[in-house]
């Protein structure tokens, strides 16, 4: 393995060949090693995995216009929720930003060629899109109706629909996880140009090895914890089944002790993408550098104790509760280190309000309202009433989409420019930020007040009083779907007729920016030299009195 490393570091870079022309032909993107056009390959996957769970979201939302429902019967509404929840955290919100924007960036960031493993990157991409097929065929062939949690023993002993397959798209899809993860890991370590000591990585670079450690070590909890399930279900044997000798709260302990992990899969690249943007478009160094890079590893290493506050109404003992809940106000700490840091680098920056920097903003303020209501839920006394309602689904959406969405979102408009060498309209850009945050908050802050009325999540029907709330719920959903329709018009008529951009448009510190746009197949013509600190933005001078 150190001969390869070594030989793809020597591997010389040809500027004028670069990955997006350097062969034709559909057989050389299916069997390309390039770690630029494999996250393209997962940015095309994950982005029709987006709109088929969006889609979904949609439907649900339309339904619920009327009291009583208005377009679907309620099984077919239990798989619609089922639909949506699987593919959107599955499919997309988990390898969203790792495996897109992670794959591309992280070797030009470090001054690397390639990944250390190009071909098991391939792979990994392979085995997500297998997994994808089984999720897919499964919704098209009837659906499934379980909720994404997959609960027993109606999960399985007594739902009719797909539950194997689905359950196998996500255990096969959780290898692609543990791929790349694993692939990033050795990269990072392996493979930094010289000068690039740790405290000089990217704090994208920081996120990315603390999301890696969450894939490699929590995946294979939820991959054996759908196999056992599928074991159950198809032989009868009692693993999780009490009807047969087995026991759902282990099911429940297995699934959380990866799902709270997962939930910071999905956030902790969005916060990496969030700290890149805020110095680039402040012109200043990141406040508290260490800090900022440190809570990365502390939120990673935290998830991994606080499942539990997912249970205490499942009966757990409540001395295990009070550990928990204690334990999920501390994993808050470090989330609040990043914003306060943040909030310090904006303080008298040379703030300038493109698009990238605008999904930045919201991402802050959106993610600050998840997190502030997730401490309600932390709490075993208030959790108790709101467990299980649409203030749930409020705060889940505030942190997964109002923040990591538009993490993803900022993160592909800032480096869009470096991965296809073209410009997008700039007014377009900012409207659909102005638009997914109006629609996303009115979408989404009416649910807060319809959990605390005591509204129960996934009833396919509700009490008249509560109509007015869901229609405007039911409108923001509307124009949030417009609103995510418009960046995937316009990018996509960016790659053929956007202006060139140049190697830096926007005037960023880091490696990625000094090479091309789009970058050589090799990535640079010579491996750089790191001699500076990451985000070594000029300081203003102070005017003297």
């Amino acid at each position: 393995m150190s001969m390869a490393i070594a030989d793809l570091h020597e591997a010389p870079a040809d500027s004028s060949v670069n990955y997006l022309n350097a062969t034709y032909g559909i057989r050389s993107w299916l069997l390309t090693k390039d770690h630029k056009r494999i996250g393209l390959l997962y940015l095309a996957t994950t982005t029709l995995m987006f709109f088929v769970g969006g889609g979904a979201a949609v439907l649900m939302r339309l339904h619920l216009i009327e009291p009583q429902g208005a377009l679907f019967e309620p099984e077919t509404y239990n798989k619609l929720f089922s639909t949506h929840g699987i593919i959107m955290v599955f499919f997309f919100m988990v390898p969203s930003i790792p495996a897109t924007l992670g794959n591309f960036l992280i070797p030009l960031m470090i001054g690397a060629r390639d990944v250390a493993f190009p071909k098991l990157n391939l792979l990994s991409w392979y085995v997500f899109v297998t997994g994808c097929i089984f999720a897919l065929y499964a919704t098209l062939s009837g659906g499934v109706d379980t909720g994404w949690t997959f609960y027993p023993p109606y999960s399985s002993s007594f739902s009719h629909t797909h539950v194997v397959a689905v359950a196998l798209g996500v255990f096969i899809a959780g290898f692609s996880s543990i791929l790349t993860g694993l692939n990033f890991i050795v990269t990072i370590h392996k493979m930094r140009a010289p000068g690039m000591r740790w405290f000089r990585l990217p704090l994208f670079i920081w996120a990315m090895y603390a999301t890696s450690l969450i894939f490699v070590l929590g995946t294979p909890v939820i991959a054996i914890t759908l196999f056992l399930l599928g074991l159950e279900r198809i032989l009868h044997v009692g693993i999780f089944d009490p009807a047969v000798g087995g026991d759902p709260l282990l099911f429940q302990h297995l699934f959380w002790f990866y799902s709270h992990p997962a939930v910071y899969i999905m956030i902790l690249p969005g916060m990496g993408v969030v700290s890149e943007l805020i110095t680039a478009f402040s012109r200043k160094k990141i406040f508290g550098y260490s800090f900022v890079a440190f809570s990365s590893l502390s939120i990673a290493v935290i998830s991994f104790v606080v499942w539990g506050h997912h249970m205490f109404v499942t009966g757990q003992s409540v001395y295990a509760g009070l550990v928990f809940s204690a334990l999920s106000f501390l994993v808050a700490i470090p989330s609040a280190v990043k914003v306060f840091n943040w909030t310090a680098t904006l303080y008298k920056g040379s703030i300038s309000y493109e698009a990238p920097m605008l999904y930045a903003l919201g991402f802050v303020g959106l993610f600050t309202i998840g997190g502030l209501t997730g401490l309600f839920l932390a709490a075993l006394a208030t959790d108790v009433h709101l467990n299980g309602t649409y203030f749930i689904v409020a705060h889940f959406h505030y942190v997964m989409v109002g923040g990591a969405v538009m993490a993803y979102l900022g993160g592909m408009h800032f480096w869009w420019p470096k991965i296809t060498g073209r410009l997008y309209p700039d007014y377009w850009a900012r409207f659909a930020a102005f638009m997914i945050f109006v629609g996303f908050n009115l979408t989404f802050f009416p649910q807060f007040v319809l959990g605390y009325l005591g509204m129960p999540r996934r009833y396919a029907v509700y009490p008249a009083e509560f109509q007015v709330l869901n229609v405007m719920s039911s409108a923001g959903a509307s124009i949030l779907g417009v609103g995510y329709l418009i960046p995937l018009i316009y990018l996509t008529w960016s790659m053929r007729y956007g202006p060139p951009a140049g190697p830096n448009p926007w005037g960023a510190k880091g490696l990625e920016w000094t090479t091309s746009s789009p970058p050589p197949t090799e990535n640079f013509k010579e491996i750089p030299i790191v001699t500076e600190d990451a985000y070594n933005y000029p300081t203003p001078e102070v005017p003297r009195v």
